[in-house]
């Protein structure tokens, strides 16, 4: 398989790094909510900005976690959990406009990512396509976990582990093909533009369906039918 073009990568670490910022500082939003010590707000801001990346490289055992080689990493969700802890982002104007997007692009730019590196050690599609998943979620899946609540991304938001899935699946395609480079651009286009679509029309997944529940409401639909044919006939 080619390799990435070197001025994408640069481009997607700057993305990366603006990703893990808005994660961590979200991170600190959260331990703010539950009443956190300094030290909480940087644990977890680092398991928002870096733990789904930590996951994947773990699973990997293709050498050291990518954020444990560049200090650029840590240091800035640690910048991320300080400016949470001595400023109240949320609620404000920068915030609620900017958070959005961040989330967004960095959620396409995390879930390609994490499917290249996988294809890049040898492993096939199917578990690229799970490890992008993995690096686009898992850190507000664990964040979530230590809190002790039901991940957001199972069920309570808007879709978001559905955006990443289609996102690492656009760059297993496109690598598949020959074209990991725009495999790269087009997950994160695919990713962001799917996740704003989901969080500003509010779509989510069905919830397990109660087939009692839609039998009963078909059969009241089924008489409501007859009678109003009984009406019309009679």
């Amino acid at each position: 398989m080619p390799a990435a073009d070197s001025s994408v990568l640069d481009a997607l670490r700057w993305v990366d790094l603006a990703g893990v910022l808005g994660n961590a500082m979200l991170g600190g939003v959260v331990a703010r909510a539950a009443r956190l010590d300094p030290v909480g707000f940087a644990v977890l801001a680092i398991i928002s900005g870096l733990g789904g990346g930590l996951i994947r490289d773990t699973l990997l055992q293709a050498g050291p976690p990518a954020a444990l080689l560049d200090n650029a990493y840590i240091l800035t969700a640690l910048a991320g959990a300080a400016i949470a802890f001595l400023v109240q982002v949320e609620g404000g104007r920068t915030w609620d406009r900017a958070w959005p997007w961040i989330d967004a692009v960095s959620l396409g730019a995390w879930a390609g990512a994490g499917a290249l590196k996988t294809l890049d050690t040898g492993l096939g599609w199917l578990p690229a396509v799970l490890l992008g998943v993995d690096t686009a979620v898992g850190g507000g899946m664990v964040r979530d976990i230590v809190l002790r609540q039901v991940p957001a991304v199972l069920g309570s938001s808007p879709l978001y582990a559905t955006c990443a899935l289609a996102a690492s699946s656009t760059l297993v395609v496109c690598a598949q093909l020959g074209h990991p480079t725009l495999g790269l651009v087009l997950a994160v286009v695919v990713g962001a533009g799917l996740t704003l679509l989901a969080r500003k029309r509010r779509w989510m997944l069905p919830l397990s369906a109660n087939w009692g529940a839609l039998r009963r409401e078909g059969e009241r639909r089924a008489r409501a039918v007859r009678r109003v044919r009984r009406r019309r006939d009679g």
